[in-house]
């Protein structure tokens, strides 16, 4: 059923359409990172993170304490902006890049690490509107994983070379035993900062809602 269609059955049964739209709009949210599939992603974790919340706000006073917060509270800058949603990137210059190097205000300044992040801010009523904030994690996803191959290509050839040289099957095997162990470790290292991310985006949300 589309969206229009289920508005009026909503009517019938006596479910008013803003929480249908907010239903509805969950739903896509929930359905676009299940499309992040592979065996990849099982191992290590999505390439995308998002999370959504119904803020007791208006539209455009939540949309400015997003923008105040991406760029203050998380060193972002506005990387496109669209009617609906804007996304952001890491902010350039010395100062930004000192600022995350050593924590400043205490903060570990998570987001910035991200290839991008999206806020989708849509109106449900006068006073609601639903949140949805999306964090790109494909550079993290990719280096994770170049380095992994690395690692399993450096003990392959390390066991290469000693059976070359003549030495014994098992001692030779440890090369690539360790490397592919290593190399495990840092493809699932992904899944830590997909919790970092998920984490710091719902603290985003959290202060939308809250107003602070």
């Amino acid at each position: 059923l589309t969206g229009p269609e289920l508005y009026p059955l909503g009517q019938d049964v006596g479910i008013g359409d803003r929480f249908l739209r907010q239903a509805l709009l969950e739903e896509r949210t929930r359905a676009d990172v299940a499309l992040d599939r592979g065996l990849l992603v099982r191992l290590s974790g999505p390439r995308r993170v998002a999370t959504a919340r119904m803020i007791p706000r208006p539209r455009q006073a939540t949309e400015m304490s997003l923008q105040g917060w991406m760029t203050e509270g998380e060193l972002l800058q506005v990387k496109r902006r669209y009617p609906e949603q804007t996304t952001w990137e890491a902010q350039q210059g010395a100062m930004a890049s000192l600022k995350r190097a050593f924590g400043s205000r205490g903060r570990r300044y998570v987001l910035a690490r991200a290839r991008e992040v999206a806020g989708q801010v849509v109106a449900l009523d006068a006073g609601r509107c639903h949140v949805q904030l999306v964090a790109d994690l494909r550079n993290a996803f990719q280096e994770q994983w170049t380095g992994a191959g690395v690692l399993g290509a450096s003990g392959v050839a390390g066991t290469g070379v000693a059976l070359a040289v003549g030495v014994m099957a098992p001692v030779a095997a440890i090369p690539a035993v360790l490397c592919g162990l290593l190399a495990f470790g840092v493809a699932r290292r992904q899944r830590q900062r997909v919790e970092e991310t998920l984490v710091a985006l719902e603290q985003v949300l959290a202060l939308l809602e809250h107003g602070e």
